[in-house]
């Protein structure tokens, strides 16, 4: 029997979901059916344009920026594999090349009175407070439906995705543009969520892998001897810990507010607009000067809504906790990744709050 290869092996995969998802959509009939149906096919198509990032490098036609961030991904990988004992079976082993500068169009909406995201169900994920589209002509128009039903609404690109281990995840040329800190941080962020995933718990999920991506790409750079590069890393996740403090104290007041007023939409509405004109205020005067490593534009441009808090939120909600878990465990981050997906397996209706209450014994 003739060997079947990683490459091989994922493009029939890739096939095998697209025939399933179509027969799917043709007895359903429906608007997530046909989604689903896109999204393999688009994958489908990431997959069949797969080249080896070893024969990339190897390539003397390769040019040396190109060549220095494909290494770091390589050695990113490695030492995900290695050192934090994370899975990572084939992926980011090879590069593929798509056809536009943004990957993905993210969309999120909450209601304006109410801290309460409009949400989607998907197979295996469960609920989420995003969704994902390659057609941004459809993204666009989902944002403009939700948007004439009222509810605040946060559309915004993304360059990089998990498929949660079922394909072996290529690094993207919107993914190569980053900087070699971000692409080692989103390598390492990416492979947490190949090793686990809480279903239905969007917030600790991505949370959990922006800890273990910025922690772990610091620790990478350190293994190389790059304290500079390890140094800066460390300073961008302190911002990240800082802001996502400003994030869970504006969820905080609003949450207050909301509560106050539970039959007065207009009253809420109300606090709720003197509660963001505070909180640019903060950004601009306080918070925003201490962070190091964000855009100068960062805390008067940001966006200031429902929709767009708790989208923040989903990536910044108890990173402190993490880092008091890493303490406890003396700064073995391998131990405190495995104590972590534990602890989430033994409280899966709450991970957040486990983790939290283990990191203070």
């Amino acid at each position: 029997m003739r060997r079947v290869t990683p490459l091989e092996g994922g493009w029939k995969r890739a096939a095998l979901v697209v025939v399933l998802v179509a027969v799917g959509t043709l007895v359903l009939l429906s608007p997530t059916a046909c989604y689903l149906t896109r999204g393999a096919w688009e994958e489908a198509r990431i997959l069949s344009r797969r080249r080896p990032i070893d024969a990339i490098i190897a390539d003397p036609r390769t040019d040396s920026v190109t060549r220095k961030k494909l290494e770091v991904v390589e050695g990113a990988r490695r030492f995900a594999h290695d050192s934090l004992d994370l899975r990572t079976g084939d992926s980011f082993t090879t590069y593929s090349h798509v056809d536009h500068d943004t990957l993905v169009l993210v969309l999120s909406a909450a209601y304006p009175d109410r801290l309460v995201p409009y949400t989607w169900w998907f197979p295996i994920v469960g609920r989420v407070p995003y969704k994902g589209y390659f057609d941004f002509g459809a993204a666009r128009n989902a944002a403009r439906d939700l948007d004439a039903k009222g509810f605040d609404v946060y559309l915004r690109p993304s360059d990089a995705f998990s498929t949660l281990g079922f394909f072996n995840d290529p690094l993207l040329n919107t993914t190569l543009r980053a900087d070699s800190l971000d692409l080692a941080n989103t390598v390492i962020h990416e492979l947490t969520h190949n090793t686990f995933y809480a279903p239905g718990e969007v917030a600790f999920n991505e949370s959990f892998a922006s800890f273990v991506g910025a922690r772990g790409a610091a620790q990478f750079f350190r293994s190389r001897g790059d304290t500079i590069a390890a140094r800066r890393e460390d300073e961008r996740w302190e911002d990240d810990k800082r802001i996502g403090a400003f994030w869970a104290a504006l969820t905080h007041r609003l949450d207050s507010a909301f509560k106050a007023h539970p039959t007065d939409s207009l009253a809420r509405l109300a606090a709720r607009k003197q509660i963001y004109a505070d909180a640019r205020r903060q950004l601009v005067d306080s918070v925003g000067p201490q962070l190091r490593t964000y855009p100068r534009w960062y805390a008067a441009r940001v966006k200031l809504d429902n929709a767009a808090v708790l989208a923040r939120r989903v990536y910044a909600t108890g990173l402190t906790d993490f880092d008091a878990l890493w303490a406890r465990d003396r700064y073995d981050l391998r131990a405190t990744i495995r104590d972590i997906i534990a602890i989430a397996r033994a409280h899966p209706k709450d991970p957040a709050a486990a983790v939290r209450a283990a990191g203070r014994e």
